[in-house]
């Protein structure tokens, strides 16, 4: 059997299991989805949502990407962003890195990783670059690593915050509330790094007037 056939055969019997444990499973599932999670995550195959936060198919609408950025010329963020807060209707909008990211190692060496990739890391570097004294003080190059995934989280949280997608959703309706959190590897542990509850104060620079 192929690889990418035992992917199918897993499918199957996956979906066998659930209809025997619950005939009305999947007809649920087609008429309704009402997440109240928007998870921005890494497309690390180690750290899946719902397998990591023990949630079901339908509790968390997904958008992954390398190093978990939240880029404000990314469409596809974007668009997902949008249908989440203002369809779906989110409480609560996560963004998720992970230590060990690769995204992060990447980006702290001075690799040529081609004209996409180095555009795309640049965005980690130019955090780095923010914080450039706290990194630069850490001797050791892995707990470095860590605390830049952790200050690549709470930036991306920023950003999330700058949109008027979210501007506007806080101030119509209260919601969602932000969060940002980092998954260990070597302990499956979900650590929460910080939080912005819906409403907090921006930078005046940022903020939106006549949304």
């Amino acid at each position: 059997m192929k690889s990418y056939e035992k992917l199918l055969q897993e499918n199957k019997e996956w979906a066998s299991g659930k209809i025997t444990a619950d005939p009305e499973f999947f007809s649920r599932l087609a008429d309704l989805q009402n997440p109240e999670f928007l998870w921005i995550g890494c497309s690390d195959s180690r750290v899946p949502a719902n397998e990591i936060t023990g949630t079901q198919p339908g509790e968390i609408f997904v958008h992954r990407n390398i190093a978990n950025l939240v880029i404000h010329t990314d469409v596809n963020l974007l668009s997902v962003l949008e249908y989440a807060v203002e369809h779906l209707k989110v409480k609560h909008v996560i963004v998720c890195g992970h230590y060990g990211c690769g995204g992060i190692k990447a980006a702290m060496s001075n690799r040529d990783y081609k004209q996409v990739l180095n555009m795309w890391l640049r965005y980690i570097k130019d955090v780095y670059r923010h914080n450039r004294e706290e990194l630069n003080a850490i001797d050791d190059e892995e707990t470095r690593a860590d605390r830049l995934t952790e200050l690549n989280v709470i930036e991306q949280v920023q950003r999330l915050a700058k949109t008027s997608i979210i501007q506007k959703a806080w101030k119509e309706e209260k919601r969602p509330d932000l969060h940002g959190w980092v998954y260990g590897l070597k302990d499956g542990l979900i650590n929460p790094v910080y939080e912005m509850k819906a409403g907090t104060p921006l930078d005046p620079l940022y903020e939106y007037q006549d949304i």
